[in-house]
């Protein structure tokens, strides 16, 4: 059984943060239940998004939100769950009449998740954008890339997921910690772009020390330092270097073949000639080459490796980080074992309202 065994979600199915969420919880043993869209209410867009990895260890349950007898059973499974998430656009809860002050009459410890990108005030509230878009407001996009091209898209990990997805499950579990004490609920509001400020503050405190500075591919972190990047190889691969402390740095030059003394590691004007030494002893060699040559040195030079590649590496495999399909297993490890989902067996919205009627079970 998971550390949240016990703890009872409700899930307002939605595509990213939301869904991530809702697996994150599900991983660490959780009971969720996600309501889906029913047919009677419309085709979503972007149903499957996620599919079998994101939607995994919790039961799917279809209800039509905008039927009186459907939102009436909502409300009283509600009423036996610690907290719910969910991430539509503000106001569209409140239109459903499931909004926070609807919601804590009749379940007033509930804990009321909601993850929105611009959050639930503020005159971007309403406005559609999507992890780019969020990541931009922020100032943490335009410290990412090259100096001399755009700034690239950095997946949708950042905003999406580390802001959004998990800063509403920290929220979430620290109010559910509190409700257990109080016996009252609270609304958390997990903006993303929130989120993503708050990630950016190691780099506020650098710059208030003068070690920041806001022009791209300059800085110690951003790939401005030429022992803290990636280069190519002669296969066309890649390796990341991550030499930032001193003697890592040694270990970097000696594997390099690169005599200390004609390559101090400060100051910063010296970066870009080291960078196009580096760029050119680098790629004299494949990428499995470099990865043998600083095997069990301090120099921090790994192999940036595809997915397919990386499923298959020894560290990975013997963490057992990967399922037999391939999907990443639930992380952290607690005691070191992974977590396992709740069983899936809930079909219907009166089923789900039977299992969970009332208080019984909730702790």
């Amino acid at each position: 059984m998971g550390p949240l065994s016990g703890v009872r979600v409700v899930e307002f199915d939605g595509l990213g943060p939301v869904t991530f969420a809702g697996m994150l919880l599900a991983d660490m043993g959780a009971d969720v239940i996600r309501l889906t869209r029913a047919a009677s209410a419309g085709t979503a867009a972007f149903e499957e998004v996620g599919g079998a990895v994101l939607h995994r260890g919790r039961s799917a349950v279809a209800v039509d939100l905008k039927a009186p007898e459907d939102r009436e059973r909502v409300l009283a499974l509600l009423a036996g769950a610690d907290a719910l998430i969910e991430g539509f656009r503000p106001g569209v809860m409140e239109r459903l009449g499931l909004g926070p002050d609807v919601v804590s009459e009749r379940a007033p410890a509930l804990v009321y998740g909601r993850v929105t990108g611009w959050g639930q005030t503020g005159p971007l509230a309403a406005d559609v954008g999507h992890d780019l878009n969020y990541l931009g407001l922020t100032g943490a996009l335009w410290a990412m890339g090259q100096p001399d091209r755009p700034p690239p898209p950095p997946l949708n990990l950042v905003a999406d997921y580390a802001a959004g997805a998990q800063g509403l499950v920290i929220g979430v579990l620290a109010a559910v910690l509190e409700a257990r004490r109080t016996g009252r609920g609270r609304v958390v509001d997990a903006a993303m772009t929130d989120g993503a400020s708050l990630l950016m503050s190691v780099f506020d405190g650098l710059g208030e020390r003068g070690l920041w500075r806001e022009a791209r591919g300059a800085n110690l972190l951003d790939g401005g330092a030429p022992f803290y990047r990636c280069y190519a190889c002669r296969d066309a691969r890649f390796v990341a270097v991550g030499a930032l402390e001193p003697r890592f740095y040694a270990a970097l030059l000696a594997g390099l073949g690169v005599p200390a003394d004609e390559a101090p590691q400060f100051p910063p004007d010296a970066w870009p000639a080291l960078h196009a030494r580096f760029e050119a002893r680098f790629v004299q060699a494949d990428r499995d080459d470099w990865v043998a040559r600083f095997a069990g040195t301090e120099a921090c030079v790994t192999p940036v490796l595809t997915r397919s590649e990386a499923k298959q590496h020894p560290h990975n495999l013997a963490r057992d980080a990967f399922d037999a399909d391939g999907r990443p297993r639930p992380a952290p490890t607690f005691d070191g074992a992974r977590a396992s989902p709740a069983p899936v067996g809930i079909a219907t919205l009166d089923e789900a309202v039977a299992d969970w009627s009332g208080d019984q079970g909730r702790r």
